[in-house]
Order: C-alpha cells, then structure tokens, then sequence
C-alpha cells in the first residue's frame, strides 16, 4: 500500500453513504502514539449559534471508510 501523508487526506470531502450526509472536510487525524496507525478522521461538527459556538467535532473511526477516493472519502458511520 501506498503511504498516506495528511497533506493527502485534509480538505476532502467526507461523505456518508448510511444516509448521502455531506458531512465536511477533514480538518484532523487521530493517531495511535503506541502504534502509530492512523485510528479516525476527524470533521467539524454543526454547532451552535451560526455553527459557532459549542461544536463538537465528528470523530470517524478509520474503520468506516469504505473509500478513499481523489477528492472525497466515503464512509459508512453510523452516529
């Protein structure tokens, strides 16, 4: 498999295929420090006042992607 940089992954659309929900852009990775695999990506949550205030961002197990594509990432996740 071809190594992945996070140069690679952030900024492409998220799309989830349980219900076609765009649900943003990846903005972060978690990462297992003992590891070191890659274990979510994470996109901004709706919020608050002008979704804002008191967002929760959306943590995707790695798991839940069924595909990695060139411009987006489709998962199957179940919130």
């Amino acid at each position: 498999m071809e190594c992945l940089r996070f140069s690679d992954l952030h900024c492409r659309e998220v799309i989830n295929l349980c219900d076609g929900a765009r649900l943003g852009e990846v903005i972060d990775l978690v990462i297992d420090p003992v590891g070191g695999n890659i274990t979510a990506i994470v996109v901004p949550g709706r919020g608050g006042f002008l979704n804002m205030f008191s967002r929760e961002d959306c943590v995707i197990p790695w798991n839940c992607i069924e595909t990695l594509g060139e411009d987006y990432i489709l998962v199957r996740w179940r919130k």
